[in-house]
């Protein structure tokens, strides 16, 4: 006896291999609409980017499961994205040429304390959302950064002209450590020699 729940919750609307076909396309499209609108919208810098992120998965949810509600179907779909992912992955990892176009390459934004305003308008950054992003490192301004670049997955690396307080501490104690097994091993006795030098 077929249970009218389990019915609408598992039937199928549409052919299985439009199920397999949508997010593969919506994935697709999506990494070159990412590719081409730039690193930007990776690094979430205000809200009014993490707004369009988050209509963007709402937008093409009715493109990927289509006129389907079911369990199945959603079950299918996902499928479907962790499938090409896992797929695209793997050739990207295969591929280092295919990968570097496919991301793109890192922005220097700032080299040797000074702003590259070119790389800065190229990005669609401001001069205050850099500013914010070097804050966040423990930075007061540009002038302590000897580099500072966007990769291409949307996260910033920035590198200090000088060894951190951290490295410095650590530095310290390494040297600390070396002139104490120093001292240990003039302390040893050494053997003595028997007297007739054997």
């Amino acid at each position: 006896m077929h249970s009218p729940i389990f019915d609408s919750m598992f039937h199928l609307p549409l052919p299985i291999l439009e199920k397999l076909v949508r997010p593969v396309i919506i994935y697709l499209v999506l990494v070159v609409l990412l590719r081409l609108f730039g690193k930007r919208e990776l690094a979430q810098l205000n809200p009014f980017d993490l707004v369009v992120l988050l209509s963007l998965s709402n937008t093409v949810q009715n493109a990927i499961i289509g006129d389907d509600n079911s369990v199945t179907g959603g079950i299918i779909g996902a499928f479907g994205l962790l499938a090409i992912n896992w797929l695209v992955v793997r050739v990207l990892f295969r591929s280092p040429r295919l990968t570097r176009a496919l991301e793109g390459r890192a922005s220097i934004l700032i080299r040797n304390g000074q702003l590259d305003q070119q790389a800065v308008n190229r990005e669609s950054l401001t001069r205050e959302e850099l500013l914010a992003v070097v804050h966040r490192q423990g930075f007061e301004g540009f002038h302590q950064v000897r580099k500072c670049q966007l990769e291409p997955n949307g996260t910033f690396y920035v590198e200090a002209f000088e060894p951190s307080v951290d490295d410095r501490h650590h530095a310290e104690l390494l040297a600390r450590i070396d002139a104490l097994a120093s001292q240990v091993a003039a302390m040893r006795p050494q053997p003595a020699l028997n007297p007739e030098g054997q």
